[in-house]
């Protein structure tokens, strides 16, 4: 059974090694209840699709599980220490620059002041998703959300 590869620029390429990543998707634990509320973050300038809004996340290092990866990853990235996270979603995404396994996690629990420490901004984000440009490996995420909480209509601009 082939595994499902979602291109992010329409383009078909030869099978290649997946690089694993591990996603934080934090969405605010006071927002139940009513509209809610999840953060997003820009690629930092300098990288690949700078400007591009997305999960905060990062690679496995050898040895790493996925939580362990993603609280690495969001401390040194947002400052923030997460408590559990939960295995949500997982998707393989093939960019001209990299295919990436993004391994999604939900996070609702967090200490710590949001910190921009790469030079990159962030946004509390709802459905339809207001920051623009979207990555294309955000877009389905999007989708879930929308299946889930039961969103009709766009989920983001573009």
């Amino acid at each position: 059974m082939s595994e499902a590869v979602h291109s992010a620029d329409g383009v078909v390429r030869a099978p290649r090694a997946a690089v694993e990543v591990a996603v934080g998707v934090l969405v605010r634990p006071d927002a139940s209840g009513r509209e809610r509320q999840f953060l997003l973050t820009s690629r930092p300038p300098g990288k690949v699709y700078a400007g591009y809004w997305e999960f905060p996340g990062g690679k496995l290092e050898a040895g790493e599980s996925v939580h362990q990866a993603l609280a690495r990853e969001l401390h040194e990235e947002l400052g923030i220490t997460i408590g559990a996270s939960r295995r949500w979603h997982e998707l393989v995404m093939d960019y001209e620059h990299a295919r990436v396994r993004l391994h999604f996690r939900l996070v609702s629990s967090w200490s710590g002041a949001l910190q921009m420490r790469e030079g990159q901004a962030m946004a509390w984000e709802t459905l339809p998703v207001a920051s623009v440009p979207v990555l294309p490996g955000t877009i389905p995420v999007l989708r879930w959300f929308a299946q889930e909480w039961g969103h009709a209509g766009p989920t983001h601009a573009g």
